[in-house]
């Protein structure tokens, strides 16, 4: 049997409440207190509320779109990863402790060319629309892309790994792809852009 590339997880969670965050802070990984809304916390928590969604994504996908169900529960477990390096100040980080790596950006650029290669050309931009699970993908693009520009903040002040930025980046690409690739196997048309659509398009 081949060596689990990360560690187990290794933790207890026998109580839920704490108080120990009641004055605006919280712990680290390596047990340094910050402040609840500094980037670091901000950016993780991101992360967090993005998996959330592809939660819920995953869910409206099982039985209509089964291929990107299963993507989408990968990437749950990847988002999880990215939090605990995030979590983590960088003299912390274990060396087999959870992280992005380039076999993840590797596997999203893959399938971003994969599915991009059936679906039409676009002549105008997209809107969310015409599915459920449409609708949920692109909300977890722009939550993804809320969270790469945190990334991009954070990584001015304090270091981060460079894969964070750069899995963010792919995956909220992949998002897009995702959207119109739910819409084309549901067999339901595109929301185009239409300028004019506007009240004042119409006077």
């Amino acid at each position: 049997m081949a060596e689990s590339k990360f560690d187990a997880p290794r933790i207890a969670l026998n109580r839920i409440y704490t108080k120990t965050g009641d004055q605006g802070q919280t712990g680290l990984a390596g047990g340094q207190r910050v402040a609840k809304d500094s980037l670091r916390i901000e950016c993780y928590g991101t992360v967090d509320e993005l998996n959330a969604f592809v939660g819920m994504s995953g869910v409206s996908a099982d039985d209509s779109v089964p291929e990107l169900a299963a993507i989408l529960r990968r990437v749950q477990h990847e988002l999880f990863n990215l939090g605990s390096i995030l979590a983590t100040q960088p003299q912390d980080v274990h060396p087999k402790q959870a992280r992005i790596t380039a076999a993840e950006i590797e596997q999203l650029e893959k399938e971003i060319d994969r599915m991009n290669a059936d679906l039409p050309p676009l002549r105008s931009f997209v809107l969310p629309g015409g599915s459920r699970l449409n609708t949920e993908l692109h909300a977890c693009r722009t939550i993804c892309r809320r969270a790469e520009r945190i990334a991009v903040s954070l990584a001015r002040e304090e270091e981060i790994p460079p894969e964070t930025i750069q899995y963010l980046n792919r995956l909220s690409d992949a998002f897009f792809v995702w959207s119109r690739f739910a819409n084309h196997v549901l067999g339901v048309p595109e929301v185009l852009w239409e300028p004019n659509q506007a009240a004042s398009g119409k006077v």
